[in-house]
C-alpha cells in the first residue's frame, strides 16, 4: 500500500516538473520570439534605405502570445507613434512648397494678399512645433513606460520591457540634429512670412516683370533683399 502511495506521489511530482518545465520552455520561446522580432525591427529602422512598408507591416503584426503579446503590443504602439511623428517631420522637411513660397510663380499665383501661402506657413509652423515637442517626449523613459504601466502585468514583464527594450532613456539625449533641422525650417517659415507680409502690405509698390519682381521704392526693395538674403 505504501509503495502504491509513494509511486503515486512520484508520478504527481514528475508530472508537475514536466508541466513547469513545459511552461518555462514556452515562456523562453515567447521571449525569444519577442527579442528577435524587435531586433529585426530595429535593423529595418536603421537601414540605409528604409522600407517604410516593411516597418509598418512589422508594427501592425503580433508574433507572441499571452503576456508577451501585451509587452509586444505596448512597445510596438510606442514605436509606431514615434515613427509616425518622425515621418510627419520628414515629410514637412522635404516638402517642395517650402522652396516655392518666395518665387515669382507663387507671387503671381497667390499674390498680392498671399492668403494661401500665409495659411500654409501658420499651419506648417504649428505642426512642426508640435512634432518637435512630441519628438523630445518620445525620448523620455516616462513616455516609453506609459504604454505598459497600466496593463496590469507582473513586474517581470514590465521590467523586461524597460530593461530590454526601453533602456536607460533618462540619461539619453538627442544629438540635436532633428531639433536643429526643425528650427531651421521654422526660421525659414518666419522669414518667408515677413517677406510676404511686406509684399501684401505694399501691394502698389511692386510688380512682376518677366521672371523678376520689380519695386518702385528703393527702400522697399532694400527691405525685401535684406530679408531674402538672410535665408
Amino acid at each position: 500500500m505504501k509503495k502504491k502511495v509513494l509511486i503515486t506521489i512520484l508520478i504527481v511530482i514528475v508530472i508537475a516538473i514536466i508541466g513547469v518545465g513545459y511552461f518555462v520552455f514556452m515562456d523562453m520561446q515567447q521571449e525569444g520570439k519577442l527579442k528577435t522580432e524587435l531586433s529585426e525591427l530595429s535593423e529595418l529602422s536603421n537601414a540605409e534605405n528604409i522600407d517604410i512598408n516593411a516597418i509598418n507591416d512589422r508594427l501592425d503584426r503580433t508574433v507572441t502570445t499571452g503576456d508577451y503579446a501585451i509587452v509586444e503590443d505596448a512597445f510596438k504602439t510606442y514605436l509606431k507613434e514615434n515613427f509616425e511623428n518622425s515621418m510627419q517631420i520628414a515629410n514637412i522637411l522635404n516638402d517642395e512648397k517650402l522652396t516655392t513660397l518666395l518665387t515669382v510663380e507663387n507671387y503671381q499665383n497667390d499674390g498680392k494678399d498671399f492668403m494661401e501661402s500665409k495659411k500654409y506657413i501658420t499651419t506648417t509652423r504649428a505642426t512642426l512645433e508640435d512634432c518637435k515637442t512630441k519628438y523630445k517626449e518620445f525620448l523620455t523613459e516616462e513616455k516609453a513606460m506609459s504604454y505598459i504601466n497600466d496593463k496590469g502585468l507582473d513586474s517581470y514583464y514590465t521590467d523586461l520591457y524597460k530593461e530590454e527594450f526601453v533602456g536607460d532613456m533618462e540619461n539619453a539625449e538627442s544629438d540635436g540634429v532633428v531639433e536643429n533641422s526643425i528650427d531651421d525650417i521654422i526660421s525659414i517659415l518666419n522669414t518667408s512670412e515677413k517677406v510676404l507680409n511686406l509684399l501684401s502690405q505694399n501691394q502698389d509698390s511692386w510688380e512682376i516683370e518677366g521672371e523678376n519682381i520689380v519695386f518702385n521704392s528703393e527702400s522697399l526693395s532694400n527691405q525685401y533683399d535684406e530679408l531674402v538674403n538672410s535665408l
